[in-house]
């Protein structure tokens, strides 16, 4: 964990809501008791109420989504029912809460996931921390009179199971009284105590496809007595990229990747069913809606060519996050507020898809790329990977540049 002391402070200004030392432990214990117990999308039942519990302490009313987890919070509301009735609209701060379905491989670790198979390799833990701790902190700051606009706290389920948790939370009211939402995601190739940010488009669209391919099988000996679907197969995972790259703008980066495919079990049968199974990702919002088709037309071509019959599942995914102007600057002049100019940097479209996304369809927002790399570390350890860990003075950097945000939108 870095020192909080080698933090660049350079451009700190007087802005109240610095994170307690006790608050900043409390937290560190929080994401690790969190990363322990991690839960897949929509049974996050568990981390709902912890988080629940520890906002209620604090004098709160968090409200459990319908779906059953998740939860909303205002802040500085002060009706009965802790929602917004009216009033200036808020600054919304999310997070999702979620871990994925993979096995935690750190060694030597004391937090190291106990569930077999989950493991927060995401950082979802940190980014509910982050919110949480910010929550703390600006619940501190209205009881003493220094919050001038209320806030909402957003903890969203199920983040990584498409289409993602975000349309369900905003059905449930999350965005009712919001005019702004800001979120954070872990980025282990920025240094703990920076941020990376970019105007426009910071993640990519991702959709996911599943084919069935089949036909009558056969002998190998005769394959043009059957339609050879392990070949065909084959030219569906190679020439539909190519195809489809041919029928967009190639400024898109529309780009298809297989994870899966399966078909037959001896050497001198043809099978009569192949499946596949991957993902399609754009850099572009007017691409990505175009995909499905394009997508779609492909595959039945190439099939039709080795007389297979297609079935094709296509789910649409989450389109791109794309940061809005001034909820960017608002993140920037946040962070420069609390640490400097040398604590931000621009930051590159990434091809990873984030259901964040769903909210900017409704209101204005941004998303930052959260350090969490321990600086002078050379080693990478990658997202949706079981050995993934971060370094924990993220937690208060992200905490201190979202009290910033609060406070600096609030006279805007």
């Amino acid at each position: 964990m870095s020192p909080e002391s080698e933090a660049d402070t350079s451009g700190e200004t007087a802005l109240p809501g610095a994170l307690p030392e006790a608050l900043r432990a409390e937290l560190v214990a929080f994401r690790r008791d969190l990363h322990t117990h991690p839960e897949l999308g929509n049974q996050e039942f568990r981390t709902t109420a912890a988080i629940k519990e520890r906002l209620e302490r604090a004098g709160l009313r968090p409200r459990v989504l319908p779906i059953g987890t998740g939860l909303v919070c205002d802040i500085g509301t002060d009706t009965d029912s802790g929602q917004w009735t009216g009033g200036p609209r808020m600054l919304a701060l999310r997070a999702d809460i979620d871990a994925l379905p993979i096995p935690d491989t750190k060694k030597d670790c004391p937090y190291r996931s106990k569930v077999p198979d989950r493991a927060h390799a995401c950082g979802h833990d940190v980014h509910t921390t982050v919110v949480l701790g910010a929550g703390l902190v600006l619940a501190a700051l209205h009881q003493q009179g220094l919050l001038p606009r209320p806030v909402r706290l957003i903890f969203q389920p199920a983040e990584e199971v498409l289409p993602g948790g975000a349309p369900d939370t905003i059905e449930g009211g999350a965005l009712d009284g919001v005019r702004r939402i800001l979120a954070v995601h872990c980025d282990p190739r920025v240094d703990a105590g920076r941020i990376g940010l970019r105007v426009g488009p910071i993640t990519s669209a991702c959709d996911r496809l599943e084919i069935a391919l089949n036909g009558p099988g056969g002998h190998t000996a005769r394959p043009h007595l059957t339609t050879d679907l392990v070949t065909a197969a084959a030219r569906v995972v190679t020439d539909v990229p190519s195809l489809v790259a041919r029928r967009v703008d190639s400024r898109s980066g529309l780009a298809m990747t297989w994870g899966r495919i399966e078909s037959g079990h001896a050497p001198n049968v043809i099978p009569q069913h192949a499946e596949l199974a991957g993902t399609v990702r754009c850099l572009d919002l007017d691409a990505w809606r175009q995909a499905p088709d394009l997508v779609v037309g492909a595959i039945d071509e190439i099939a039709n060519l080795y007389r297979a019959k297609s079935e094709i599942t296509y789910v649409r995914g989450v389109p791109p996050v794309v940061n809005e102007v001034t909820s960017t600057e608002l993140l920037q002049a946040a962070m420069v507020a609390r640490r400097g100019t040398e604590s931000v940097q621009g930051t590159e479209q990434s091809l990873g898809g984030e259901d964040f996304s769903w909210y900017l369809e409704h209101v204005p927002g941004a998303m930052a790329r959260l350090g969490v790399r321990p600086p002078g570390e050379r080693t990478v350890r990658d997202l949706h990977q079981g050995d993934f860990d971060v370094d924990e003075h993220a937690i208060t950097v992200g905490v201190e540049m979202f009290t910033a945000a609060a406070l600096i939108d609030a006279v805007q």
